[in-house]
């Protein structure tokens, strides 16, 4: 189960390599907005080489390719398209199904047949947050979408945090409708306010985000802690779980509580985490 993406510039291998150790469960290699328009043949170059054979290590290795509409695109998909290493295309700025579908075809011509890469839709605009639910049913080559928050809130003129909350809850219905994990948040900007880090985090698992995207290896840990259940939520799934078991079917727990196979597999999403905390103490 993912929880911490880390970003990493593409045009500097070293800062790779340290996120591929950094603990993190996708290092998210970023061709566009951390590479400047005089680095970006060299970013790419290095990240064809780096995922020209399978990645070491546990982490996956996703990419975020240039803008859509932009002079970079078509390069960025034929030097990556097949490549043993590359776990996903982050794709930015998608404001339509048809992005999506144009991106599906660039890599079918790149590929000439076989699998095409899990592709995760970027929304950065108030388009791409309208087409929320046709985005995450584009293609099924779509594994996940995700708000790119710096972009929208510039988009829509939004003055803080919280003004996101919409967007945000927009984001996670759409996914669970189209059959998709749920999204990560976005990343937190602040890589030193670890406190505020854990504050959004609390915000963002509340209204069914799972996960994060760090662009510093210090936020993994606070990411991590944020969403991992408690030692209660634990307690009451296990007694879910249990109950269920015991007596399928709807059914009410001694403290009241009514539970029914919604209620069951969230019980059971929560003892999943839990495993991954026992995995990793």
């Amino acid at each position: 189960m993912v929880l911490t993406w880390l970003y990493a510039p593409g045009d500097r291998p070293e800062v790779v390599a340290k996120a591929l150790r950094s603990g993190a469960d996708v290092v998210l290699v970023d061709l566009e907005d951390a590479v400047g328009t005089d680095r970006k043949d060299y970013a790419r170059a290095a990240t064809a080489e780096l995922l020209a054979e399978p990645v070491a290590g546990p982490a996956a290795v996703h990419v975020r390719v240039n803008a859509l509409d932009g002079p970079w695109l078509a390069a960025d998909l034929a030097a990556l398209a097949g490549l043993p290493g590359l776990g996903g295309l982050r794709l930015p700025k998608v404001g339509s199904p048809a992005d999506v579908g144009r991106v599906v075809r660039m890599l079918r011509d790149a590929l000439g047949g076989g699998d095409l890469p899990g592709l995760f839709p970027l929304l950065e605009s108030a388009l791409g947050v309208e087409n929320a639910f046709a985005i995450a049913c584009a293609d099924p080559a779509v594994r996940g979408i995700a708000l790119g928050e710096a972009d929208l809130r510039a988009d829509l003129g939004l003055a803080d945090e919280d003004a996101l909350a919409w967007p945000r809850v927009r984001t996670v219905v759409a996914a669970r409708a189209a059959g998709l994990a749920p999204p990560a948040q976005s990343i937190y900007p602040d890589v030193r306010d670890l406190a505020g880090l854990a504050a959004s985090c609390r915000r963002g698992r509340a209204l069914g985000f799972l996960g994060r995207a760090a662009i510093h290896p210090r936020q993994l840990a606070v990411i991590e802690q944020a969403y991992l259940p408690s030692e209660p939520e634990i307690a009451a799934a296990r007694e879910t779980v249990a109950a269920a078991d015991a007596s399928p079917g709807a059914l009410a727990l001694p403290d009241g509580r009514f539970i029914d196979p919604a209620v069951v597999a969230g019980a059971q999403r929560v003892l999943a985490l839990a495993s991954r905390a026992e995995t990793m103490a």
